[in-house]
């Protein structure tokens, strides 16, 4: 299956729920969904339809993809991959795809988007531990350092990041020298990083059946 490459305002309105796609906007008024979920009539486009208990778990799913970037076969691979891990299989699943090194970079600060952060690590603009990682699906771990190539540090684009990253928000299980722009892995995320809005059980039960 092939990457989606339309617009993904759609994705959202899809869902009825933001997926923060496109990082700040996403949080402004320009928001596409913000100006589209009411109809004419004044009822929101989630009340017009009913949805059953297998389409809720699709979408709880879908949900899921589509936040993280990740094709059909990637998901059911990192499914497989969690129920091989000891523990709750829908935490698991969500914890491996925090992981991923786009995620990673994302979260950081480096990429206001994970889709410019997947683009960011395929062009080969990071390093992990010191070596050009170029897969976006890269699994970090524990103690793993991730910085910028020193020509990428020239553009015009690092040195608007450097302003941006200033005093924002990391994750627990990560931290940021603001002044070397020098991430680091300190240990696995736990349930508590995971995001509430997903729903990791429905999408458990999706492929129990």
């Amino acid at each position: 299956m092939a990457r989606y490459t339309g617009p993904v305002c759609r994705l959202c309105r899809h869902l009825a729920e933001k997926l923060m796609l496109k990082g700040e906007k996403c949080s402004t008024p320009k928001c596409p969904l913000e100006s589209r979920n009411v109809s004419h009539r004044g009822r929101s486009r989630t009340q017009r339809r009913r949805v059953s208990d297998r389409g809720l778990q699709l979408q709880a799913k879908q949900k899921v993809r589509f936040s993280y970037g990740v094709l059909e076969r990637q998901f059911r691979g990192f499914f497989a991959e969690a129920k091989r891990v000891p523990g709750v299989t829908g935490e698991s699943l969500l914890i491996l795809l925090e992981r991923r090194l786009d995620n990673v970079v994302y979260r950081l600060g480096f990429a206001d988007s994970r889709a410019q952060a997947r683009q960011m690590v395929g062009h080969g603009h990071i390093f992990v531990n010191g070596r050009k990682t170029d897969i976006p699906s890269c699994l970090v771990k524990p103690g793993g350092v991730i910085q910028w190539r020193k020509t990428s540090t020239e553009t015009e684009y690092y040195k608007s990041v450097v302003e941006k990253v200033k005093g924002k928000s990391i994750p627990s299980w990560l931290s940021l020298d603001e002044e070397g722009m020098i991430g680091r892995v300190l240990s696995l995320p736990g349930k508590d990083d995971i995001e509430a809005r997903f729903d990791s059980k429905a999408i458990v039960e999706y492929y129990s059946r």
